[in-house]
C-alpha cells in the first residue's frame, strides 16, 4: 500500500477526514497516513490543519456519546508535532473567494484557504472537489500506489 512521498521539512496538511482515518486507524487508509504521523513524530515533517479541524472530528464522538474518542480527538490534535492553523480574517476572505471560484462547500473552502495561506507543501483528503482548487497541492489518500 502506498503512501504519500514528501520532502523532509515539508508542510502536510490534513483534511478532517484524514485525520479522522487516522485517529479511529481505518484498516484502508491507516496504513497509507501511517508514515506520515511517524515522520513527523521524528520532526521530519510539520502535519497541520485548521482550527476547524477540531469542531469536525468532534461532532461523531458527540453525537455517538463517546466522550473517550473525543478527549483523544483533543489530546492528538494538541500535540506538539501537530499544528492547528488560525481561522484569520485573511482565511476567511480567502475562502469566500474559493467559494465562488471552484464551489467549495465553506468547511472545505476554509481548510483549502488556510492550507494556501500557510503555503502547504501537500494537501491531504479524500475529497476530490479539492482538486478543483488548481493551486491547491491536492493528493487523494485513496489513490497512493
Amino acid at each position: 500500500m502506498g503512501s504519500l512521498n514528501v520532502a523532509a521539512g515539508s508542510l502536510v496538511y490534513l483534511d478532517s477526514v484524514a485525520v479522522i482515518y487516522s485517529m479511529e486507524k481505518f484498516p484502508e487508509y491507516w496504513p497509507r497516513l501511517r508514515p506520515l504521523w511517524e515522520r513527523s513524530a521524528r520532526r521530519e515533517i510539520t502535519l497541520c490543519s485548521s482550527e476547524l479541524t477540531l469542531l469536525e472530528t468532534l461532532v461523531g464522538p458527540i453525537k455517538h456519546g463517546n466522550a473517550a474518542l473525543a478527549d483523544e480527538y483533543e489530546r492528538l490534535l494538541s500535540k506538539t508535532e501537530f499544528r492547528p492553523l488560525p481561522i484569520t480574517p485573511p482565511v476567511l476572505t480567502a475562502a469566500a473567494r474559493l467559494r465562488v471560484e471552484s464551489g467549495l462547500k465553506t468547511p472545505d473552502a476554509i481548510h483549502a484557504a488556510t492550507a494556501l495561506l500557510a503555503k502547504c507543501d501537500a494537501f491531504v483528503t479524500n475529497d476530490s472537489a479539492f482538486t478543483r482548487v488548481a493551486q491547491l497541492p491536492t493528493s487523494l489518500i485513496g489513490t497512493w500506489t
